[in-house]
């Protein structure tokens, strides 16, 4: 990081913070270029000079002033910063000096991830005043590698809910595919954001559901790792034992590059279009029972074991003991409060509340999060309870986890299963209107948060209404790669993604709001 910042401030030196030539040009270039538009096809585009990183910031920033009103997907914006890097970075460019790996990626940051001089409110407005002391700790890697942060978005109420993205701090977020359904929860903000091309890609973090489950639902690619992977300093915890944080990106391809800046391990080389040939797949038929399932969902799926057998994979079904009892076992750990303490108590932190529920008792939350703040409630600032009183937090000695896992990795061992597979959702995204009535279908809850097994979500095509769905792989502890994979091997045949209609091509020249 120190070096990165040290060339920029070098580049911008010698190049006496000249603005590149044709601005006006490249800046028609990159708002034409923009949709669907990967961090490959940027980072070229830049260094051949179609396009300089201010014309990709300023495409992006109109987006956001034009598009994000039908979405209200963008929380804060960090335009003035943005602005400032992608300018140093130009000028980096133009010293001829070594570019880093992720140059002039713009992206969005979910608003319970610490971004330096903005205040992070985990979707609550007890939390306006909440300035952390600096970056969390992923956003420092992604720095390190070059990345923009473009704004923070929208969230669930404290992250509370699967089921919306709805927050106390500015309301509810759409669905980007159809205005009158909901985005999922918690990182619905990110999703739809990203959905819309809003910015190249996009963090968010995952409880139970909440980076795979609106990914599934805006058609995007959403990566739950092994649980401990990713660091998760500097993150709003919901419950510690169980959360993640993930890139949740347009392709497979920038969802590694995002991985691999973040701090897990880089796997561009297992995107392998026949890395599903000759593997053994498992589908989990408690999770894709055709009898509970919206029938578009259930045509999706049956074609995409088609699509996977066409790839040389084996499929046959995962034979889980138990699974409808482990699938129904409550997990949950009633921690919140506790490592909701703990981060706002930390050196450095000068938070307005020191426990959430000062905020509860105040009134201050959302109505349709009440049922999670009665569900915690029995947790406190110095212990971690499960329903029964006992004391929870660790998933390593966590005995009804473990059994879950172990039931999975036995009958991946003893079928010798490489992955096992089953809908992101089984029915689509709710009205907005049923947010609460509607919810249903949702697979992510159920294997890979209690077990801490690294599971991803990719496009899987679209129901009625537009409505998108997801194919979900899970896998054995640090089977990253593997899962990046066969992900990629399915993207690449299938070509499932697409661009939300409403969202096009701005066309004409437009002043942007500078904030």
């Amino acid at each position: 990081m120190r070096k990165l910042i040290l060339a920029i401030l070098t580049a911008t030196i010698l190049v006496g913070c000249k603005k590149p030539a044709k601005i006006d040009a490249g800046l028609e270039y990159a708002k034409n270029r923009i949709e669907e538009l990967t961090i490959t096809q940027a980072q070229s585009d830049i260094k051949q000079g179609l396009m300089s990183c201010q014309n990709l910031v300023e495409a992006y920033i109109e987006r956001i002033e034009a598009y994000n009103p039908k979405l209200n997907a963008i929380s804060y914006k960090n335009y003035e910063e943005a602005r400032s890097y992608a300018l140093a970075t130009d000028n980096l460019l133009a010293s001829g000096m070594q570019l880093p790996k992720l140059f002039c990626v713009p992206i969005l940051v979910k608003d319970n991830i610490d971004v330096n001089g903005f205040a992070t409110t985990a979707g609550s407005k007890a939390m306006l005043e909440n300035y952390p002391p600096d970056d969390a700790e992923i956003l420092q890697n992604l720095k390190g590698h070059g990345v923009i942060i473009l704004a923070k978005t929208n969230m669930a109420e404290w992250a509370f809910s699967p089921k919306r993205t709805k927050s106390t701090t500015i309301g509810i977020t759409k669905n980007a595919y159809n205005l009158e359904h909901v985005p999922a929860g918690s990182s619905g903000g990110t999703a739809s954001a990203i959905a819309a091309n809003l910015a190249l890609v996009g963090l968010g973090t995952d409880t139970g559901n909440s980076v795979r489950g609106p990914s599934s639902h805006l058609s995007l690619v959403g990566m739950r790792s092994t649980h401990g992977l990713l660091s998760l300093d500097g993150i709003v915890p919901l419950v510690l034992s169980a959360d993640v944080v993930g890139p949740m990106t347009r392709t497979v391809a920038d969802n590694v590059l995002m991985f691999h800046a973040m701090g897990g391990e880089d796997y561009q080389d297992k995107l392998d279009k026949t890395a599903l040939k000759g593997k053994k797949i498992g589908i989990v038929r408690a999770l894709a029972d055709k009898e509970d399932m919206d029938t578009d969902i259930a045509d999706l799926f049956e074609v995409a074991l088609q699509d996977l057998s066409a790839l040389g994979a084996e499929i046959i079904d995962a034979d889980i003991k138990d699974v409808k009892k482990h699938i129904d076992a409550s997990w949950g750990c009633k921690s919140f409060r506790k490592d909701v303490h703990e981060y706002l108590t930390q050196k450095g932190m000068n938070a307005p509340i020191s426990d959430p529920y000062q905020a509860y008792d105040k009134g201050i939350y959302a109505p349709y999060t009440k049922g999670a703040w009665e569900y915690f409630k029995q947790g406190t600032i110095d212990k971690a309870v499960r329903s029964d009183g006992s004391e929870c937090g660790n998933l390593a000695k966590d005995k009804l986890r473990q059994g879950i896992k172990k039931a999975i990795l036995d009958a991946m061992d003893r079928q010798n299963l490489d992955a096992i597979i089953y809908p992101s959702w089984t029915y689509p995204p709710a009205l907005l209107s049923r947010a609460e009535e509607d919810y249903k279908g949702d697979n992510s809850q159920t294997l890979a948060p209690p077990t801490g097994l690294p599971a991803i979500t990719v496009p899987m095509g679209f129901a009625a209404r537009d409505l998108p769905a997801g194919l979900q792989f899970l896998g054995r502890d640090n089977s990253e790669g593997m899962l990046y994979g066969f992900a990629y091997a399915y993207e690449q045949k299938t070509n499932h993604r697409r661009a939300p209609s409403g969202f096009g091509t701005i066309s004409k020249m437009k002043k942007t709001t500078k904030k």
